[in-house]
């Protein structure tokens, strides 16, 4: 993509309404645009990594077993009525009537609207278990959204459910879940750190969440410092198999949000206890028969006898990960993203445009590199060379390719990986060769 032809409105100065690092620089990198209080448009740049991070999450919910839906933002109310969370989910809540004056909401989260869908169609043991997810909007009117899309009214989630006949089998898929949330993280970039959580309003008896580690966290956490050099993510999984003794591994090194740490208790001495702040990206719920009782999610068992099946939710924000990416991979000078989610691989710079020999230099290079099928964004733009790096390492592309008219009178161009800073000089050929061989 050429810089000339993408819609890249970076900003020189911090806007005043942006209190944390992620949403200084999702602003700045023209990521972002603010709709009204918690409600963001998503820009070329913002939106391109948010596809990045939906597909990954994607990609593990299916190796994990899960099977694809889509379902409404907006739901009716009666599904909420007979759950009995209607009238407790309280303001978060955004109600709305329609034209027949039937009551409706915008969804916050779907626990209703898939056991719907499960007790439509489905009758016998037989056919467990079930296993559903889609990524969609939700709606959750925060009494006061801060910190950009860290904290919004309106986000993007990836929220799956699972059915199965009973408890032990309903382990299974939360055992599923919760080493398919390692295995996201970890393809992130991100370290995340599973915690047992309070299950809050969606319910339930067990549940955990994951947090990634980062001074501008929400939450306040504690867990013991081997989390922060431990790989806990295996290499090769079999969904299939035992994934208990991963699970126990993981939850076997002490973490614990401040609501659930206890000084006088805590089982890891002070020498080797962390204290620092975190940022929730996923939840996971065991919930029994909460939702399944109320709406007559029946099967018919072994024994010929109807019985309610047991549930799960697991939750992440999709939109949340981007801020949380950037809140653990920042420096001074902007964003530093991971390879995995970066909106373009290489940022290559025209330090001179109309200068003919860095113009055909730097044509070549962007000609051979979309060839090889490498995302580049060129800096094919009349502003001043100082101003080209400067948003080059806004924007925080893994790697820079510079082209300048005093390098190639010596046959080279600067390669700069973003990540370390470090600099090579090397030929045209060379640099491509790197990228595209």
């Amino acid at each position: 993509m050429r810089l000339s032809r993408y819609f890249l409105p970076t900003m020189k100065d911090t806007p005043r309404e942006a209190e944390i690092v992620s949403h200084r620089l999702m602003l700045r990198a023209g990521m972002m645009q603010q709709s009204s209080a918690g409600i963001y448009s998503w820009l070329p740049l913002g939106f391109k990594v948010l596809k990045r991070i939906e597909q990954i999450v994607r990609e593990e919910q299916n190796a994990a077993g899960w099977n694809e839906v889509l379902m409404p933002t907006i739901q009716p109310a009666d599904l909420w009525r007979e759950s009995g969370r209607y009238d407790d989910y309280g303001k978060e809540m955004l109600r709305i009537t329609d034209r027949h004056e039937r009551d409706m909401l915008y969804g916050p989260t779907n626990e209703e609207q898939i056991t719907d869908i499960f007790r439509a169609h489905v009758r016998s043991y037989r056919e467990l278990p079930g296993r559903l997810y889609h990524i969609q909007w939700k709606f959750r009117d925060e009494v006061r959204p801060r910190f950009g899309v860290m904290r919004g009214r309106e986000f993007l989630m990836k929220d799956a459910y699972s059915f199965d006949i009973d408890k032990d089998a309903a382990r299974l898929a939360y055992n599923r879940q919760f080493v398919a949330y390692l295995r996201t993280f970890d393809r992130l970039g991100l370290k995340a750190i599973p915690m047992a959580a309070d299950s809050g309003p969606i319910g339930g008896d067990m549940s955990h969440e994951f947090i990634i580690l980062a001074e501008t966290g929400e939450s306040e956490v504690f867990c013991h410092k081997d989390w922060l050099t431990t790989d806990a993510v295996p290499a090769d999984v079999d969904y299939e198999g035992d994934l208990q003794p991963i699970v126990d591994a993981c939850l076997a090194r002490y973490a614990a949000t401040d609501e659930k740490h206890d000084a006088a208790s805590c089982p890891v001495g002070e020498s080797d206890l962390v204290h620092t702040r975190g940022i929730e990206v996923g939840h996971i719920f065991y919930f029994g028969t909460k939702y399944s009782a109320p709406l007559g999610a029946k099967v018919a068992g072994p024994d010929g006898k109807e019985t309610e099946v047991h549930m799960g939710s697991y939750g992440v924000g999709v939109s949340r990960l981007v801020g949380g990416i950037i809140e653990a991979s920042h420096d001074e000078n902007g964003i530093v993203w991971p390879e995995q989610v970066a909106p373009f691989h290489i940022g290559l710079v025209n330090l001179k445009v109309g200068d003919s020999a860095c113009d055909a230099a730097t044509e070549d290079l962007y000609a051979k590199l979309g060839t090889a099928g490498v995302d580049v964004l060129m800096d094919d733009s009349s502003d001043r060379p100082g101003a080209k790096l400067a948003t080059m390492d806004l924007i925080g592309l893994p790697w820079q390719i510079v082209v300048g008219p005093r390098g190639l009178a010596n046959g080279v161009v600067e390669v700069k990986n973003r990540k370390t800073g470090e600099r090579e000089e090397m030929s045209p050929e060379a640099a491509l060769n790197r990228f595209a061989g």
